[in-house]
């Protein structure tokens, strides 16, 4: 049983920094990409993953301003976000599957995934 919980999130203006956390429970590391994305009408898109050899991909628009990191002994995956943007807010949502990162579709969210938490970043 996969089990996510994220935690963290807020409103900050542009530039401020923010930390999202999640619990994450119940999936092998060796065959689950898990990750953080993002959720807006428009359009679901993973910011940042971990995939099943350990590597860490980014999507572009998130490079060098975001950071995620695992601990495997507290069950926990976070996402440091720096530089925010306006278009940054979303609801963040730490997801996982049972498929490599690098072959899943980067703009469709993941069968497990918590309850999310808001990113909200303004001008």
């Amino acid at each position: 049983q996969v089990h996510l919980v994220e935690s963290g999130g807020g409103s900050v203006e542009a530039g401020g920094s923010l930390r999202l956390s999640c619990e994450a429970f119940g999936y092998p590391y060796s065959s689950y990409c898990i990750g953080w994305f993002r959720h807006t009408p428009e359009a679901v898109e993973r910011v940042a993953s971990i995939d099943t050899d350990d590597e860490i991909i980014y999507a572009d628009s998130v490079k060098g301003r975001f950071t995620i990191s695992r601990d495997k002994a507290k069950h926990t995956l976070d996402l440091e976000m720096t530089s925010l943007k306006p278009e940054d807010t979303a609801m963040y949502y730490c997801e996982a599957d049972r498929v490599p990162c690098r072959v899943a579709d980067v703009g469709a969210r993941f069968n497990y995934l918590g309850q999310g938490t808001q990113v909200t970043v303004s001008s």
